[in-house]
């Protein structure tokens, strides 16, 4: 397939998503919901042109629509209409991103480990399809988090609305079928559809949910003036949701990234995410980030450039320009059952199973997914990274010992414990810690090394300190003390695969002996001792 006309197919595709989201996510802000369908038009538009993701699609999200709705909430007292209020919150966020970006802050991402955005990935999918449920059910329930949000719903089972399950049911049905015929834009196929149902039925006789009017262009208020108390209140209102918006939009690109083979720079897609909320803002519009379910079903439907977001957002335009009647006919069931689609790939526990599997970080992962579900996206994503971070801490803190033997036939040392066929010498025993040396790991590592050549009583030990590219001064103090400690046993200690930078720390902190002795490798080391021995 052409590749420009892969990325219109999946523009087409992504705005049949983005205009229920963009409906969706504006009730939750509690907007009207051209605030939320031109926030997606112009933030996809910018993002396009600055980003770098080719799969990411800036538009309003459920989490930034909530963050903001409480963030509004808790500015009070004033007299600045909403609109003005969210202008001004959402500008601030752009501006902290773009300040956050050409600051290089974009290396702290690092930080999120990728079982952690797996996790999250997962958590997320869940998180938002659990909301669209009351709309499918045609319930009108509300929670302050999905956990309640469950108990609610099965307390109110018996107040489901037949026709809206069925209209939903059958739109969800559609969509899972028409997602097996590559090339076909099921979203807008599902869109057409449910317009058509509601000028055959009488939906709202039903009671069944429709969208409304939309209006098709916003007027701008005046700027208001605005004490400075005010605006330190509301860049503190702006700070949690940047991070919530980059905590979800860097989790949806680096996972879209890494499924795809594809490199992004953090420091870029701040400045990025800055520039597509400073004109979301000046033209009244919700924050914007890129949503892990209209980007995901960006990367399903075939992008293959960032030209397939431009294409969205002008093919979202053109619904609002031109079919604002037929989209205020729209079904919510419908718009709901298109969201729950676009996410149904990402409920695939495969790759938090194959965590499993390797017996590697998977608690990590599935804590996160968790923590997304129960504390919410911004508190679950940093009580994941929380936890890697201890996980990390853990250890480092307490590193792997490994006994080195020499191969036969070979001049190469390896872990005795995981080969069986090396050879330990009698009198030299060699040992490596498995982590850099460092203050809150050194004392134990290096201790519980001198309690095992205590044991053995040999005439020399080698430690390889081949993961220590550096010391810092606690390491280089125990080292030192483990070097006296030895000695005190007529145990003789020596270094070997010593960089250059801690060879020369060691001469400057008066172990210019320990220095000298240093070799480059584990088998020098253990050359000259027995040159040495057999010299006496």
């Amino acid at each position: 397939m052409n590749a420009r006309l892969g990325d219109l197919i999946a523009g087409a595709s992504v705005a049949g998503l983005m205009l229920p989201e963009a409906v969706a996510y504006s009730k939750i802000a509690g907007f009207a919901p051209q605030h939320a369908i031109f926030a997606a038009i112009i933030g996809g538009l910018v993002y396009a042109a600055v980003g770098r993701s080719r799969f990411a699609i800036a538009a309003p999200t459920s989490s930034s629509a909530a963050m903001l709705a409480a963030a509004i909430g808790s500015v009070g007292g004033l007299a600045i209409a909403h609109e003005v209020l969210a202008m001004l919150i959402v500008g601030l966020t752009g501006a902290i991103f773009i300040v956050a970006g050409f600051l290089k802050l974009g290396s702290l991402s690092g930080f999120i480990a990728r079982p952690v955005l797996r996790g999250f990935a997962f958590g997320l999918a869940v998180t938002i399809i659990i909301k669209q449920l009351p709309i499918i059910f045609g319930i009108d329930v509300h929670a302050p988090d999905v956990a309640h949000l469950i108990l609610v719903l099965l307390r109110n089972m018996a107040a489901i609305n037949g026709p809206s399950l069925a209209v939903g049911g059958a739109a969800l049905l559609m969509l899972l079928v028409l997602k097996r015929m590559k090339g076909v834009p099921g979203a807008i196929i599902v869109l057409i559809s449910g317009v058509a149902l509601s000028y055959i039925v009488d939906l709202p006789a039903l009671h069944v949910a429709q969208v409304g009017s939309i209006a098709a262009r916003i007027t701008l208020p005046s700027l208001p003036t605005v004490p400075f108390n005010t605006w330190a209140q509301m860049a503190q209102l702006a700070m949690p949701l940047t991070l919530i918006i980059f905590a979800e939009s860097w989790g949806t690109m680096r996972t879209l990234a890494l499924a795809h083979g594809d490199s992004i720079n953090a420091d870029r897609e701040l400045k990025a995410l800055g520039a597509a909320n400073l004109a979301s803002a000046l033209i009244q519009g919700l924050p914007v980030g890129a949503g892990f379910s209209a980007s995901s079903a960006n990367s399903s439907a075939g992008a293959v450039s960032r030209w397939a977001a431009v294409c969205a957002a002008l093919g979202l335009a053109a619904l609002l320009l031109f079919a604002g009647g037929w989209v205020a006919r729209l079904p919510e069931p419908v718009l709901a059952a298109i969201v729950i689609s676009a996410l149904m790939h990402a409920l695939s526990p495969a790759p938090l199973q194959k965590l499993w599997q390797l017996d590697r970080d998977q608690w990590v992962a599935t804590i996160a997914a968790v923590a997304v579900i129960i504390l919410g996206v911004l508190n679950g994503m940093l009580a994941a990274i929380a936890l890697s971070l201890i996980a990390l801490l853990r250890r480092l803190a307490a590193p792997r010992i490994s006994q080195l033997g020499q191969l036969p036939a070979s001049h190469d040392y390896v872990d005795v414990a995981t080969h069986a066929d090396a050879v330990v010498a009698a009198d030299i025993l060699i040992f490596r810690p498995n982590a850099p040396l460092f203050f809150a790991n050194a004392e134990r590592a290096l201790g519980e090394i001198a309690a095992k050549a205590r044991l053995s009583t040999p005439k020399y030990v080698i430690i390889s300190l081949e993961e220590s590219d550096d010391l810092d001064s606690s390491a280089l103090e125990s080292l030192i003390e483990c070097a006296e400690s030895l000695a005190h046993q007529a145990i003789c200690l020596t270094l070997a695969r010593v960089h250059d930078r801690v060879r020369d720390l060691l001469i400057k902190a008066g172990q210019a002996k320990l220095a000298e002795s240093a070799s480059y490798s584990v088998d020098d080391a253990v050359t000259r001792l027995r040159g040495e021995n057999n010299a006496k």
